[in-house]
Order: structure tokens, then sequence, then C-alpha cells
């Protein structure tokens, strides 16, 4: 009787080991699952990656190399969103393929709308709010104000409230922690912003031209003067009557600096180069644009360090040399 008792007390004993190695569910909660979310651009997944840190796995739609307005849908984008429970994208008109994209997926959780749709651009302050919208207008205008706003390290603040919000709403348990992340986060962009403006501030009130509308958000905070722009509409290729009106302007403005984007051609921005004696310089909008930008502040890191350079190899005069 007491061999049949401990047999059976042996095998009860091994059911009860087996259902805890094979079934951790059955009394203790499952840990390390990830939040998945997808993101329209890189910007937006480093931003991501600041406030939710090892509670999230991120994926872009874009990559930083390549201009955003314009994207092929692949099968891969698809097969991304299918899975993923929060899709964060700059909103406004910046992504016109992302509704289409959506669709496409088929997860209807992330349309707008639904819990899993997050526009980021909620409560940033936009800068070009004024343009008007016309929808036959060639080129894509910024009809609901200009999109480039995480230009602007300022703006990392309502962003990354906006995904805070949105991460602790799909995971309350870790609402703490990504506040204890994006609190981190914001002092770091905290104290290099203090960096860059020192950086800046002897160049306030330098006039450039852009090839792009990209940097408004940009020069705003760093005091540059946009005087003019290589393209006459948002992704249009200029007109010869354009370029010409664009060298009178840059001559009369005394403009040493042409700024654009690495994905676009630098044919036009060449040749008014050669024409005025201006610089062109390269600088990233989005993490992932060039060699070494891994994260949100390396963006800004890699773009003033190239800006300033210019500036000093154009010999353009520093503000209180100058008297401006």
């Amino acid at each position: 009787m007491q061999s049949l008792l401990l047999k059976l007390v042996t095998k009860a004993a091994i059911l009860l080991l087996t259902c805890w190695i094979f079934w951790p569910s059955w009394g203790i909660p499952e840990t390390g699952k990830k939040i998945r979310v997808v993101t329209t651009t890189p910007d937006l997944k480093a931003l991501v990656e600041a406030v939710g840190g090892d509670r999230v796995d991120v994926e872009s739609v874009a990559t930083g190399d390549k201009d955003p307005h314009d994207l092929e849908i692949r099968p891969s984008h698809l097969v991304k969103l299918k899975g993923a429970e929060l899709f964060v994208r700059i909103g406004l008109d910046h992504e016109p393929w992302a509704g289409r994209l959506l669709q496409r997926a088929g997860n209807a959780r992330l349309f707008p709308g639904g819990e899993g749709h997050l526009d980021a651009s909620r409560d940033v302050p936009l800068l070009e709010t004024e343009v008007p919208r016309a929808g036959r207008t060639p080129g894509h205008i910024h009809g609901f104000g200009n999109t480039h706003y995480w230009l602007d390290p300022a703006n990392a603040r309502p962003i990354t409230a906006n995904i805070l919000k949105a991460l602790s709403r799909l995971s309350p348990g870790d609402a703490d922690r990504f506040g204890q992340n994006r609190a981190t986060f914001l002092d770091r962009v905290d104290r290099a912003l203090e960096r860059w403006l020192r950086e800046t501030a002897p160049y306030h009130g330098t006039r450039v031209v852009s090839y792009h509308n990209s940097w408004p958000y940009f020069a705003k905070r760093f005091g540059l003067e946009v005087v003019g722009f290589v393209e006459a509409n948002p992704g249009v290729p200029p007109s010869p009557a354009h370029i010409g009106s664009l060298i009178e302007r840059m001559s009369h403005h005394q403009v040493k600096i042409i700024v654009m984007e690495p994905y676009f051609s630098d044919s036009v921005p060449r040749l008014l180069a050669e024409k005025t004696g201006a610089a062109v310089v390269k600088l990233s909008p989005s993490v992932g644009g060039a060699e070494g930008i891994a994260d949100y502040i390396a963006l800004f890191d890699y773009d003033i360090s190239r800006l300033v350079s210019a500036f000093r190899e154009a010999g353009i005069p520093k503000r209180q040399e100058s008297g401006r």
C-alpha cells in the first residue's frame, strides 16, 4: 500500500514539474514579451526605442537614406505590419503612402482611430500651417503645416509624450519604466541642445538656401534664415526660370551655403554653387541618413558639426564680428 502511494505521489510530482517547466502560464505570468511597433520613419523608431527600451521591438518602414515622401510598398512592409501592435507615423501629409500600406496589410487595430494607431504630430507646435492645401498643385505641398517637426530637438518632448501614452496603454505594467526612460532621454536631449546652441550661436542670422523645404524647424531653433529653395514646389524639379531667379536672390542676399538632403541629385545645387560661389552642404534629415547616425542625438551631432564646419570654410563671419 505504501509502495503504491509512493508511486502515485512520485507521478503527481513529475506531472506538476512538467507543467511548471513547459506551461509557465499556469500560475506564473509570462515575462519578456515585447510590444511590436512599426514606425514610418527611422526617426520615430529611434524615439520609440528611447521610451520603450528593452520592452519594445521596433521596425521602420522607410529608411533614412531615401526620400520618405515617396515609398514603394513591398511585401516585407506588409509582413512587419501584420503582427504589429502599434503603428507610429509622422502624420499630417508626410506619408501619402501610409493609408494604402495599412489597407493592404489588413491589421485593423492599426487603422486611423484604432488603439494601435499613433499620429506623433499631436500637440506639436507646427510651422507653416497657413500654407493653402491645393489638390491640383504639383509635388507634395504640406497643406496641414510643415511635417519635418522632429528636426527641432525641442519637439522630442511632445513626440515622446505621445509615444509614452501609447506604450503605457498597451502595457500598463510598464508605464513607470517607460516614464523613467523618457525622462532620462529628455535629459540627454536638453544637455545636448545646450551644446548645439552654443556651437551655432555665432552664426545666428546666417542666410541659406535649401533644396527641399525640410529645415524650417531646424532653422528656427538654430537661428538660420532660409531665403529660398532649389525646388519651386516640394517634389518638383526646378525650371530654368526658377534657377535664374534663385541665382539672383542668392547674389542679392550673399548666400554662401546651400543645404541639401543626400538622396536628391546635386546637379542643380552644384550649378548654383558655380554661379554664386556658395558651398553645397549635405545634411541628413533622418536617423540612418549617413554613416554613424544611429540615434536621434547622433542626428543633430552630425548635422550641426557639418554645418558649422561649412560656415567656417565659407568664411562666414561670426555674429560678434559682423555686428549682426
